[in-house]
């Protein structure tokens, strides 16, 4: 089993690889977004929108890694007070009942949409925007995968430390 989450570990480690270089390319683009609006007086709708679908990749499809890191945002205040076998239960519990079930609903209620911009293939948010909303809204269903796999790679990886405890 452990295997197995090793795998699911090297997906969203190859996604982050990637995702990481979109980071830079999304400053690069907003930094030439900015050098070509107050320096050449020229604009684009399209180079904006462009930072909007980075920024989206980036946070969408680099979630994954993030939770492999456990670098997410923790709302328990007690967490970190708490022994081991206490936080491994507060992770359990948080991936069972919290995170799996509304990233399933998440994927379950996005899809229609999802499935219909595609079906549509579906234009620019603005005029002279990127013809490409499918693409952006498929990110979704992606996040939701990539969190719900790497979900249960720690989970995994929590029962294997509770058999070995």
């Amino acid at each position: 089993m452990l295997g197995l989450a090793k795998a699911i570990d090297g997906i969203n480690r190859a996604v982050a690889s990637v995702v990481k270089w979109l980071a830079l390319l999304m400053v690069l683009v907003q930094f030439c977004i900015v050098i070509g609006r107050y320096v050449f007086g020229v604009n684009s709708i399209a180079a904006q929108e462009s930072v909007l679908y980075l920024h989206a990749t980036v946070f969408m499809l680099g979630a994954g890694y993030t939770l492999l890191v456990d670098k997410h945002v923790r709302v328990d205040v007690f967490y970190a007070r708490l022994g081991p076998a206490a936080q491994r239960r507060i992770d359990i519990f948080g991936h069972l009942f919290l995170l799996i079930p509304s990233m399933g609903a998440l994927l379950y209620w996005s899809w229609p949409s999802v499935r219909n911009s595609w079906k549509i293939l579906e234009g620019p948010i603005s005029v002279g925007g990127i013809e490409a909303v499918f693409l952006l809204k498929s990110l979704i269903p992606a996040f939701c995968i990539l969190i719900l796999l790497q979900s249960f790679a720690l989970l995994l990886r929590l029962f294997s430390e509770r058999a070995n405890a």
